[in-house]
């Protein structure tokens, strides 16, 4: 079952940061990954492994809804996951527990037996976190940029207050290593000043500013906006370079072949040799352009590899496929999570993405540029050399009808 699971974390991590509207600050692909961290622990510590899959399967899928509707999500994601786990042949009786498990997530909802309450607690664990201020200010901001509420900081601190004095932690472990840091949670939240809760409130007012500071951890729409333009504009000039080479190819591949079935055969003719030097220059020339139009289209062929000390410094593009091509999947995948993760990097490889590509417009323009311009003069010296022969050869030359 661990291939279904890795299987299923692969399949919501591509749904959840592709799909997932940017304007869910919270209930994100880093919300279920903390669910599913919290799960794994409840099962290690109650010696779970071997029914794990249920529980996983649950933990990756339970936020999914989110993709379809703000309204109802848990019931959404049951849809999600029946579909999913059908296609990848999971028993019914399998999927009917992990759906029974997801609709356990509901806040308002009661867990009838153990594994409900294992799930539960392991979706609210963040109530008993240190982190949960900073938790909650995300949930905050979510649900006004939804349109769902948009809660004063005085109100959002009462209805926390509220919210996390009447949430019960279900299981032992949840209530002996979360509970107290829930309990000291809300002892900061009613202005009880110890010096724990000041330092908590520094902490929080620091990780505020650089929030300020870098936006938030969503990806900001006009930043998106903006890579999306300019990556398209660049791939249409791509497109109109390859257009242009491709047009300087054709026409002077053609040309070549009417020459060489047209005018060749009359140059065995000594009364016709005043032609064979414009013919020359003429397929020169456009011998030259053909080749230059075949570089300027021509691929580059990358290494394709690139390591995790690459990764950790940010120094490997994996938004294009040479650096990565010849890279195991695994390898491949690790990579890509830990550029989901880190919103610097991915804005840092999209901008590599540009900049490289245009290093490559660049080169297939000053190609094509002198391309068109041989092209041009040998056209015009052709003529010429043409116009030339015929003076030098007489107003008896006629190559159409000689012998």
């Amino acid at each position: 079952m661990s291939e279904l699971i890795e299987k299923a974390k692969q399949h919501v991590t591509e749904l959840l940061t592709q799909e997932l509207d940017p304007d869910f600050l919270y209930h994100n692909l880093r919300h279920t990954q903390r669910v599913v961290k919290n799960t794994k622990d409840l099962i290690d510590h109650y010696g779970l492994q071997d029914k794990e899959t249920p529980f996983l399967l649950a933990a990756w899928f339970h936020d999914t809804g989110y993709l379809k509707s703000k309204e109802n999500h848990e019931a959404l994601g049951c849809e999600i996951a029946e579909a999913y786990l059908t296609a990848e042949g999971l028993d019914v009786d399998a999927i009917a527990r992990v759906k029974k498990l997801i609709l356990a997530t509901r806040m308002d909802h009661s867990p009838v037996d153990f594994d409900e309450e294992l799930i539960k607690d392991a979706d609210t664990s963040h109530f008993g976190k240190d982190n949960f201020f900073e938790t909650s200010e995300i949930l905050r901001k979510e649900l006004a940029v939804l349109g769902q509420a948009d809660y004063s900081k005085k109100k959002w601190r009462n209805l926390n207050i509220k919210t996390l004095k009447e949430h019960t932690f279900y299981t032992d472990y949840a209530q002996q290593v979360w509970q107290p840091q829930k309990e000291a949670n809300i002892r900061i939240m009613e202005h009880e000043k110890t010096e724990k809760a000041q330092r908590a409130e520094k902490e929080i007012a620091k990780k505020e500013a650089l929030k300020a500071k870098y936006k938030s951890d969503s990806p900001d729409r006009g930043v998106q906006t903006m890579y999306r333009v300019t990556m398209r504009n660049h791939l249409k000039l791509s497109d109109i370079a390859d257009s242009k080479a491709n047009i300087l190819l054709s026409v002077n591949a053609l040309i070549i072949s009417l020459v060489l079935a047209n005018m060749l055969p009359k140059l065995d003719n000594p009364s016709n040799a005043y032609l064979i030097t414009p013919t020359i220059i003429y397929i020169s020339f456009a011998l030259v352009s053909m080749v230059l139009s075949i570089i300027a289209t021509r691929p580059n062929v990358t290494q394709g590899k690139f390591t995790k000390k690459d990764v950790a410094d940010k120094k490997v593009n994996l938004l294009f496929f040479g650096n990565f091509h010849k890279m195991p999947l695994d390898d491949y995948q690790w990579a890509m999570n830990e550029l989901a993760q880190d919103k610097e990097y991915v804005y840092s490889s999209l901008t590599m993405d540009l900049y490289f590509l245009g290093k490559v417009l660049d080169r297939k323009y000053k190609i094509l540029r002198v391309t068109y311009t041989i092209f041009m003069i040998g056209i015009i010296l052709s003529l010429v050399s043409f116009v030339v022969a015929f003076q030098l050869a007489g107003p008896e030359a006629n190559p159409i009808v000689q012998p």
